[in-house]
């Protein structure tokens, strides 16, 4: 087993404000956004400038944000939300969703598509490269909060987390979704996006391969206790992540099939 390092959640303290590990983790997110699509623009196929980033820096912050709290809010506390709607502004107890957090980002593209006369695939081809940097750098943030751990297990890698009122040897869930969801995913979607690639095929490969990295981890990953039975809406194994997951999936390979069903009749 391994030893949980014990980490102060808050990074710094000035007066009464403290600055926590897990909002540093969004501002790198955001740089490492910055700068691998500046580096991405280079690229001879790519044609974005650098304005055009900037722009959509601050389009995509505002759908991460709004998004994945309504959607956590929506998603996983609706019995909460239905008795004091104004759970959703209660930022200090935390909790962000991707899959609401992807949803606010493709409502925020579609806004500067319009804006920038762009087509929509053409603004989801280029960011879905970068998401999987700031995926990875929200799961370190996770780790450092010791939230969104996993399932007891007897794996030599198993930690117990200071959060676990049970105090049990647990599978480091968020490690494993830093390393498929963010490490390599980046590298897939990088290396297959450096070659001109069908419209829409991009963005459908990240969907299929997120929700697949996602089901995956959902297996091992212990279920939000708020969903009731145990925090599994069927069985012993049917999780929230998995059934947001699977249109993902569904759509992914939709686009996929969108984006070479010409290539391949031609």
């Amino acid at each position: 087993m391994l030893n949980y390092p014990q980490i102060d959640p808050i990074a710094l303290s000035i007066g009464p404000l403290d600055i926590h590990w897990y909002g540093m983790t969004y501002l790198v997110a955001f740089a490492g956004f910055w700068f691998f699509a500046r580096l991405k623009s280079k690229q001879p196929h790519v044609n974005w400038t650098y304005e055009q980033i900037d722009d959509l820096l601050f389009y995509g912050a505002l759908g991460v944000v709004l998004g994945g709290r309504i959607g956590y809010t929506l998603f996983y506390n609706f019995d909460y939300f239905i008795h004091d709607p104004l759970v959703l502004f209660q930022i200090q107890r935390g909790g962000m969703s991707f899959h609401g957090g992807l949803l606010g980002v493709l409502f925020a593209m579609w806004l500067f598509a319009r804006k920038n006369h762009k087509e929509f695939f053409a603004v989801t081809d280029f960011i879905a490269v970068m998401v999987p940097f700031g995926l990875a750098a929200g799961r370190i943030g996770n780790f450092i909060n010791a939230e969104l751990w996993g399932r007891p297990t007897e794996l030599p890698w198993a930690m117990i987390f200071p959060t676990d009122p049970l105090g049990l040897p647990r599978h480091p869930s968020m490690l494993y979704e830093f390393l498929l969801e963010g490490v390599l995913l980046f590298l897939i979607l990088w290396f297959y996006s450096s070659r001109p690639r069908p419209r829409k095929a991009v963005s459908g490969l990240f969907l299929i391969c997120y929700s697949v990295f996602r089901i995956m981890v959902e297996f091992v990953r212990q279920p939000d206790a708020q969903m009731g039975k145990g925090g599994f809406i069927a069985g012993d194994w049917l999780t929230m992540g998995m059934i947001l997951s699977l249109p993902m999936l569904l759509f992914g390979g939709y686009l996929m099939w969108s984006a070479y069903k010409n290539v391949i009749t031609q």
